[in-house]
């Protein structure tokens, strides 16, 4: 197994949501037990001596690698969600997207100033919900930040909204 093949089992949806747009669809990639080994091990390798305490995951599909991978460093797991999904108290951030506004959250006891964190999603597109989940992040005064995506899309450029000095990571690129 290697990157190709992953590469290659990730569906292409066109113009969804929207005419125009080539929707990159991972529920092929993470039903095939190859493709999740693959991804599994991957990600393990490149994160187990960075001395990470919390992987955050984005809503929703940062969930599935990120939950495995906080369990096979032995980490915990934090997720990043819409507004109004997670209970108890949470801090929040608003931001710009390609189609107007969002807002995420996630409680506010996740993480400390102790915290080595890794924040994990599926795809990295123009990087607006991932900068405003870093910037969410930022905020409590962390030790240090990872970045991971399981695939970039290079032509539209989101890693350029991030510091140059910030570690992120990819695991295919289109």
């Amino acid at each position: 197994m290697n990157a190709e093949y992953f590469k290659n089992s990730i569906r292409k949806i066109y113009d969804f949501p929207e005419k125009g747009i080539v929707f990159l669809d991972l529920t092929t990639a993470f039903k095939d037990p190859i493709c999740m080994k693959y991804i599994s091990d991957s990600l393990y390798e490149l994160y187990k001596d960075k001395g990470i305490t919390k992987v955050i995951g984005i809503e929703s599909r940062g969930f599935i690698a990120g939950g495995d991978l906080a369990y096979r460093i032995g980490a915990g797991f934090v997720p990043v969600r819409k507004t109004g999904k997670l209970p108890g108290e949470t801090v929040r951030i608003t931001y710009s997207k390609e189609y107007g506004e969002d807002t995420i959250e996630m409680h506010e006891d996740a993480i400390n100033e102790n915290d080595i964190v890794l924040i994990h999603d599926d795809l990295l597109a123009t990087g607006g919900t991932l900068k405003a989940a870093y910037n969410l992040v930022k905020t409590f005064g962390i030790k240090k930040v990872f970045v991971n995506f399981l695939v970039e899309l290079d032509f539209l450029e989101g890693r350029k909204i991030f510091e140059k000095d910030l570690e992120i990571e990819s695991l295919v690129h289109f």
